[in-house]
């Protein structure tokens, strides 16, 4: 009999199958196609302070082996994603669940992870510093160790809950984001957020994007991904959550021998609804294959 579990941040999980943000709604609409307690957990819709309709349209682009969104973090805000949407997830899913947090100050970060950290339901909160700071000139927080370290340590003050920080691959060096955050008190880091990629229309010979640019994502991305987790898991004592191009069972076990705890799945939720029950079901099996008993027992082992 194979173990599935792992520990993350403190909270176990009966898989480390994590449907990542922005792929998988707030559940209920998977809900009606599967029972979504099957998975570790899922890590819902980006949140803000204040609701946001997103970035102009289009905001899909296909590409080979991926696709580049520019979606905006379209969500209602904290305030009704409290009120609205954590009630309805309540009925169909009986774990904890990951609330992605997204922000454009460090007192937006401050005050959405402050009121999602008293939700009962939230095991953990996963801070995406991929966002521009509009108080520092545009650019991402994850770009920079200081401003990373200065938005970990100002949630950290407010919320009793772990915190996951989610980075952005979009830097020089990621490891030093990686330690700046960890020294600021993260419990864990979550990585890799999308790419930066563009598609041009031969027609019009315009960017697909209204923004010009989007996150690419999809299995491509696979190779990046665990080079970054592989780097981060050598410089960081923290749980890592792995992301990035996954899509099957075996990919789950190949982020986790590079150093992830969890591993969530993105863009292949849009390809295939049923993508997560199916690593999940076939996880035991691959682990056989592979004479891998207990899954929390890999975690590095490539190192």
């Amino acid at each position: 009999m194979v173990n599935t579990k792992v520990n993350l941040c403190g909270l176990t999980l009966d898989n480390p199958v994590i449907p990542a943000s922005g792929t998988f709604g707030y559940g209920y609409e998977f809900a009606e196609l599967y029972d979504i307690n099957c998975l570790g957990t899922f890590s819902f819709k980006g949140t803000t302070k204040d609701p946001r309709f997103g970035n102009p349209t289009p905001r899909i682009a296909e590409c080979p082996d991926g696709m580049i969104n520019a979606v905006g973090l379209q969500n209602p805000g904290v305030e009704r994603v409290i009120a609205e949407e954590l009630p309805k997830l309540a009925q169909c899913f009986h774990k904890p669940v990951m609330a992605n947090i997204s922000g454009f100050s460090v007192e937006d970060y401050v005050y959405t992870c402050e009121k999602l950290d008293k939700e009962e339901q939230v095991g953990w909160l996963e801070v995406n510093i991929s966002c521009p700071n509009v108080h520092g000139g545009g650019m991402a927080f994850g770009t920079s160790p200081a401003a990373a370290a200065e938005v970990t340590k100002a949630v950290k003050a407010v919320t009793t809950k772990p915190v996951i920080v989610k980075l952005s691959p979009n830097v020089t060096s990621i490891t030093d984001i990686a330690a700046a955050v960890e020294e600021a008190g993260a419990d864990g880091i979550s990585l890799i957020n999308t790419l930066l990629g563009m598609r041009i229309d031969m027609r019009t010979k315009k960017p697909v994007i209204a923004n010009k640019m989007g996150g690419f994502s999809g299995h491509a991305i696979l190779p990046v991904a665990l080079r970054m987790v592989y780097q981060v898991y050598e410089t960081v004592k923290i749980p890592i959550v792995g992301i990035g191009g996954v899509s099957t069972a075996e990919e789950v076990i190949e982020m986790m021998l590079a150093g992830a705890t969890a591993v969530e799945i993105g863009a292949a939720n849009l390809v295939d609804p049923f993508v997560c029950r199916d690593i999940v079901e076939r996880l035991p099996e691959v682990m056989r294959k592979y004479r891998i008993n207990d899954l929390s027992e890999i975690i590095g082992g490539a190192h």
